[in-house]
């Protein structure tokens, strides 16, 4: 697994650690059942503290894509474990809402706005079917 931090970025190191964790399941990295790196071996690696790479683990954890597990540390869960809820689909077009509203004020059309869905769908390696 392979995570690079951008300290100077706005985002957040914690949610950085997130979002390439996610990615990586996403491009079938990771594969459900697979161990993350401890939390102690992640921050070592990264050179951030434990306390970020754990928190990014437990927000992980409430999203249902991993389960840590005491002793085993932190798993992948299945992808029958990962279903989508209704709640989960919500949460994801209200974190997509002001991404496309801005795109719109830009000048962007539905088309482009389509366009650049499938196009990150595919960058991931997931079939864009259904978008």
């Amino acid at each position: 697994m392979f995570i690079q931090i951008e300290f100077q970025s706005d985002v957040p190191i914690y949610e950085q650690v997130i979002r390439q964790i996610i990615e990586g399941i996403a491009r079938g990295e990771m594969k459900p059942g697979d161990t993350l790196p401890s939390v102690r071996s992640l921050a070592a690696d990264l050179g951030v503290n434990m306390h970020t790479v754990n928190k990014s683990y437990h927000e992980l954890e409430a999203k249902g894509i991993i389960t840590i597990r005491p002793k085993s540390g932190a798993i992948i869960s299945s992808a029958e474990a990962r279903a989508l809820s209704p709640e989960q689909l919500r949460q994801i077009e209200k974190n997509l809402k002001p991404v496309v509203a801005e795109g719109m004020v830009l000048g962007a059309t539905a088309e482009q706005i389509e366009h650049m869905m499938k196009k990150v769908f595919a960058d991931l390696q997931i079939p864009a079917e259904g978008v």
